[in-house]
Formats: structure tokens, C-alpha cells, sequence
């Protein structure tokens, strides 16, 4: 039994082959247990450190610990339309347990504050999203019999457009948006799917399935391949796809006319370290790639002429846990990373061109198992997806130092996801 077993494995983990779920995805009548002491008052306060014994394994809470967060949340108030260039928050979450869906919620210019307007569970767990163009907003269902779903957020509540997409891939964890195309990253079949979008931004059947192939060192965790992010370069060529199972990135081109997808090029990690995230900095010529498995970041060149990506050096987060996302400031000084198990958000200085990483402090992220982390579009404040405690938390954060300040909480069930656009 690895140390990811015993603290709780990170969300998303499933037996390798077959589609079957394992304990980390699903919580166990162990883990509904432990939850359930949580829910009663042996959770922790918001930035305690560690994992506690009561933690329980998996990333998702139980039903039960959800709808207490959601009993005491204020009722949405009136809304009227968002102005022009007003930013908005798109909150995920997973609905199997206690979660309501996609989570729109307005942000205050001023303060960051964030309170909600709407919400709809018209799809099962959308545990990630994606903005795409005028005011439509993408999902995955995250179930063995993936899916993509289309929102339109022009309003107060996300309305569906058109039915669910199947991705003809199980476990989806991530989408981007490219080239006229949905593309997802499907952690269970370890495959990569492209669905093709409508003239009203609907998504449409897969028309491309990649699949994976490799393994990695960790039996429990990397038996097969386990795609869990892709992303689009900066310059719209290259999609890349972040394999926790096969420790690489690969490097693929999407065809835009015919939604084809082309492996072009693998870069290898270190065995064992489970990447799952990556972001690009500003300058479009590094990238930072977080890892699951081993508290580290790696900081890689990006040759986008050559779509071709080179580890550099690791920079370790100097914390136990299990990170979770990262995002880069606007101006490339500053990058945070979410470590899950040691509710932290860890402070990252980076050099100049770039090209170097140095950890620098470690904060508390403001609630229990950080899913996922989004800057505002001008990079003053940090929003935080806490899962376990349900609710999405942000911080002002200082320009010279980087260091976030805690300023406030929404309560959201089993938050897995924030989008700001």
C-alpha cells in the first residue's frame, strides 16, 4: 500500500483496464464513514495541515457531507444579465456526490467576491470545463460512458444546448477548446477524443479516439496509460495531452477540417512522478508541468515550430500531498500550485526568461482536498476549488511577493472546477 493509498488516492483514480472503478473515485463504505465523522464536526479548519486518520480515501465527499455544506448556503438572489466585459464564475461539481452541477456565480469587480445566480445538474458530475465563444460554456461528464455537454451562460443559470456528446471514452477529466473542435482527456480508457461543435457551439458525436498506450513504475496507480489534461499551445497548433500513467506529455496535431489527431511528438518525465497538469508561461516558450504521484513541478522548454517539449529541471514543492492544478500569472513572475492532503497552495518565483522555478512559500489553501485553482483575467485574485469542505475560496494576492491573502468562501458542494471568463 503506497502513501498516496493510505491518505486518500487523488481523484479520478481507477483500476487500470476494464473501466472499473477503484476506491479512489467512488468513496468506499469506509470512505462514506470517515466523511460522515467530517461532516460532524472532526474535519479540519480551513488550512490545518496533514492528512487526518478520519480522512477518507477518494477525491469525491459523500452525499451526505455535501448537502450539509449546501443546507446552510444562502439562496441565489435576483439577477439581472452581466454587463458587458464583466467577469463571471463557472464552479463544477460533482453532482453523485451531493454537488449541483455547473455553478454560475457573478464577481464582484471590486472585491472578488463571488455570489452565485444559477445552477444545473442537467448532466451527471461536470467535474471540468472549458469556456468556448459567446457565452458558451463546455463540460465533461466524468462516467464510465463519457460525455461532453454545451451551456449556454448568457444568463443566470446555464442553459443546455442541444443532448450530451458521448466521447467514446471512460472517465473524462479534462476539455480545451480548438480549432472548431471539443477535445477531451479520458482518464479511464486513457484516450484522447475530438467531437466536432454545431453551428450553435452544440457538441457532436466523436469523430477521433487516440488511444494511449505505455505504463509507469507505480502498479497501483500506472498500470495503463491515464490521460488527465490536454491543452492547447499558445499558438493554437498543438495539442497536448498530460498522461499520469504513462509519465509523458504527448504532442499531437489536430486537423481542423476532418477533427483527425496525429502523434507527433513524446516527451518523457520521470518514471513514477505521475504528471497530471501543465501551463504555459506567458512567453509561450516554457511550461510547467505538476505532478500527482510526486510533489514536484517540472519546467520544461516548448519549441512550438518544432512542437516539441523538453524537460529542464524539477522544482519539489518541499510539501507531502498530492498536487492537483497550477496556473502562471499574466506577466510570468509568479506560478501556485494545489496540494491536495496538505490543503496548501504552494508559491512559486519564477526566473525572468522563465526558465527556472523556486518554491518560496506555502500557505494554507483555505479549506480541505484543492481540486483545482483559476486566476482572475488580471491576475490580482486566486480562486480555489475546495472539494471535501465545498465551497470555492479566493484570495488577494500580492504583486510583489506573490503571496495569497484569504478573502472570502462561497459554499459549494463538491466543488471540482473554477473558470473565470
Amino acid at each position: 500500500m503506497t502513501d498516496q493509498d493510505a491518505a486518500g488516492r487523488a481523484d479520478g483514480e481507477r483500476e487500470a483496464g476494464g473501466g472499473q472503478e477503484s476506491a479512489g473515485d467512488r468513496p468506499t463504505a469506509a470512505g462514506r464513514a470517515g466523511e460522515a465523522a467530517m461532516a460532524g464536526g472532526a474535519a479540519r479548519a480551513a488550512g490545518e495541515d496533514g492528512t487526518a486518520a478520519g480522512t477518507a480515501p477518494g477525491d469525491r465527499p459523500v452525499t451526505d457531507a455535501g448537502s450539509a455544506v449546501r443546507a446552510g448556503a444562502p439562496a441565489p438572489a435576483a439577477h439581472t444579465p452581466p454587463r458587458p466585459g464583466a467577469v463571471r464564475a463557472f464552479i463544477g461539481s460533482f453532482t453523485s456526490a451531493g454537488g449541483r452541477g455547473v455553478v454560475v456565480a457573478d464577481v464582484d469587480p471590486g472585491t472578488g467576491a463571488l455570489k452565485e445566480t444559477g445552477a444545473t445538474d442537467a448532466v451527471a458530475d461536470p467535474s471540468f470545463l472549458a469556456g468556448g465563444r459567446d457565452a458558451v460554456l463546455y463540460a465533461v461528464s466524468e462516467a464510465d460512458d463519457g460525455a461532453v455537454a454545451a451551456f449556454d451562460v448568457s444568463g443566470a443559470a446555464p442553459g443546455l444546448l442541444g443532448a450530451a456528446a458521448p466521447v467514446r471514452g471512460a472517465g473524462p477529466t479534462h476539455l480545451c477548446v480548438a480549432a472548431g473542435h471539443v477535445v477531451t482527456a479520458n482518464y479511464t480508457s486513457g484516450s484522447v477524443s475530438v467531437l466536432p461543435l454545431a453551428a450553435d457551439g452544440s457538441p457532436r458525436a466523436a469523430v477521433e479516439v487516440l488511444r494511449h498506450e505505455g505504463s509507469g513504475p507505480v502498479v497501483e496507480r500506472q498500470a495503463g496509460p491515464h490521460a488527465h489534461q490536454v491543452v492547447a499551445d499558445p499558438g493554437g497548433r498543438w495539442i497536448l495531452s498530460v498522461d499520469l500513467g504513462t509519465d509523458s506529455v504527448r504532442v499531437c496535431a489536430l486537423d481542423p477540417a476532418t477533427g483527425a489527431l496525429r502523434l507527433h511528438h513524446e516527451c518523457g518525465l520521470r518514471p513514477g512522478s505521475g504528471p497530471r497538469h501543465l501551463a504555459f508561461h506567458p512567453s509561450g516558450a516554457y511550461a510547467y508541468v505538476v505532478h500527482e504521484l510526486d510533489p514536484v513541478v517540472t519546467v520544461c522548454r516548448w519549441d512550438a515550430e518544432a512542437g516539441v517539449l523538453e524537460p529542464l529541471g524539477e522544482t519539489a514543492l518541499a510539501t507531502p500531498g498530492y498536487p492537483s492544478g497550477i496556473v502562471v500569472a499574466p506577466e510570468g513572475r509568479f506560478a501556485w500550485v494545489a496540494v491536495r492532503g496538505r490543503d496548501a497552495l504552494a508559491v512559486l518565483a519564477l526566473s525572468a526568461a522563465g526558465d527556472a522555478a523556486e518554491l518560496v512559500a506555502t500557505v494554507p489553501c483555505g479549506g480541505h482536498w484543492p481540486r483545482d485553482l483559476a486566476l482572475d483575467p488580471a491576475g490580482r485574485r486566486l480562486y480555489v476549488a475546495n472539494e471535501r469542505s465545498g465551497d470555492v475560496t479566493w484570495f488577494d494576492l500580492d504583486p510583489a511577493t506573490g503571496l495569497p491573502a484569504r478573502a472570502g468562501a462561497l459554499p459549494v458542494s463538491a466543488a471540482t472546477c473554477v473558470v473565470l471568463a
